[in-house]
Formats: structure tokens, sequence, C-alpha cells
């Protein structure tokens, strides 16, 4: 997608000189679904931003960036056109495949990892993310345990994104409340893995360490200005008095 966008220069003869700026942005509609699968993916992308997803089993149409959406859609219209497109993509991957004599499915495997959101303080509600990106196809299932034992609740999930490369990526999230010792782990299972990749997050005394080393360097920096404070103040008293 490109636009002009006018410059003029006036010059001190009278006369004027008009470019144009070439801007380039990447616009993308990507439309994702498979063979004896009833998952489906539909959204908008601007440079690699989302600009709105269809949520065909809530039946809306999900903005995240309602400001540049708004100027292009219709959300009845493209709403009623994404469920006919559903059909017709299964139909057409199924078509292509046996033109292609039923290939072999790509498969990549998901890379994983998993972080606080926020500093860890024992005691503070916080939310454990599990992130997983540059997995094909679309399917895949995370789960979380706390000490061995599965969680569900404070469990959500975002939707499927897409990456440059028509890989995707998502989010699983966790609220917890770290505690010394409590071990969790992010379980995720995908058809290009042998076996579940689980990532383990361990609340240990580091934790609390780095919590009192930071109230210890709060308390060095508070002392430290107190005494430039006393110092100044003498100083200025001294000269007053000279």
């Amino acid at each position: 997608m490109k636009a002009l966008v006018p410059i003029v220069v006036s010059l001190a003869a009278g006369l004027s000189i008009t470019w144009a700026l070439e801007i380039r942005h990447r616009f993308r509609q990507l439309m994702s679904c498979e063979t004896n699968v009833t998952q489906f993916e539909f959204d908008w992308e601007m440079d690699q931003d989302e600009l709105l997803y269809v949520d065909l089993d809530k039946k809306q149409i999900v903005q995240r960036l309602p400001e540049f959406a708004e100027q292009w859609c219709r959300p009845e219209s493209l709403l009623a056109e994404t469920q006919i497109n559903r059909e017709i993509c299964k139909t057409n991957v199924e078509y292509f495949a046996r033109e292609a004599g039923l290939p072999p499915e790509k498969k990549v495997a998901p890379q994983t990892m998993v972080y606080a959101e926020n500093l860890t303080v024992l005691g503070q509600l916080n939310t454990l993310i599990c992130f997983a990106s540059g997995f094909y196809p679309m399917p895949i299932k995370m789960s979380w345990t706390k000490n061995v034992q599965p969680v569900t609740e404070g469990v959500s999930r975002s939707q499927l994104y897409s990456n440059e490369d028509f890989t995707f990526r998502t989010f699983s999230y966790l609220t917890f409340t770290p505690a010394l010792g409590d071990v969790y782990s992010c379980r995720v299972e995908h058809r290009a893995l042998t076996e579940p990749d689980t990532k383990i997050y361990v609340v240990d005394v580091n934790t609390e360490s780095d919590t009192r080393e930071t109230a210890l360097c709060g308390a060095g920096l508070a002392l430290g200005l107190l005494g430039v404070a006393l110092g100044l103040f003498f100083l200025i008293k001294g000269n007053h008095c000279n």
C-alpha cells in the first residue's frame, strides 16, 4: 500500500517545488483453516499490528485498533462474509490438498518461555505468562500446574496471532500469589512436538533476597541524600556567618 504526501517548498523567486514522499504499508488479511479441524482464524493486520479479528463462536468482531479498523469495515457485513469464507476456506483446503496429492503436513514446533508479568514479590498478586511462538499448524494446547497439581482457576488464554512468516503465536496467563518454594509449570502440546514441552517457574529464596536488597539500597540512598542535605546546610550557614 502506498500513500503520496505532497510537500511544497516556496522559493524567494516566487517559484515552488512539489515533492511526493512515498510511504509504504503492509496490509494483510489472514484467513486460516484446516481439513477436519473446526478451528478457524480470520484477522486484519497493518504493519504487523492487528487491526481486528473475528470471533465466530461469539459472533462478534474484536477491534484491536478501532481508530484504524473502523475506517475500513462495517461489522455486520464483515461478520456475515467471514461465516461464508470459513466454509469456502475449508472446501478450498480439501480441494488443493487432493490436487497436490495429499502432501505431508507442514509442521513447525513452538518455542516456549515462561516469565512473570511484574517483579516477583512474595505474597503479592502477580501473573505468570507462558508464551509460545513460531508454531504451525494452528492447534496448540497449553496447561498449568502448581506443585505438580493441575491448575485451571485464574487461567486465561489469548487468541492466536500470526507472525510475519505465517506461523502463529499465543499467550497463556496464570494469576498467582508467589509463596516461597512453589513450583509452577506450563505444558505445551503441539503436533510438531514429539513430546510435550514443559517450562518451569520456581519461586525461590532469591526472590526474597532481591526484595531485601532493593529495600537496603533504597535505605542507603536515603541516608546518602540526607548526608548531602546536612552538608549543604552547614556550608550555607558557615558562609552566612562569615
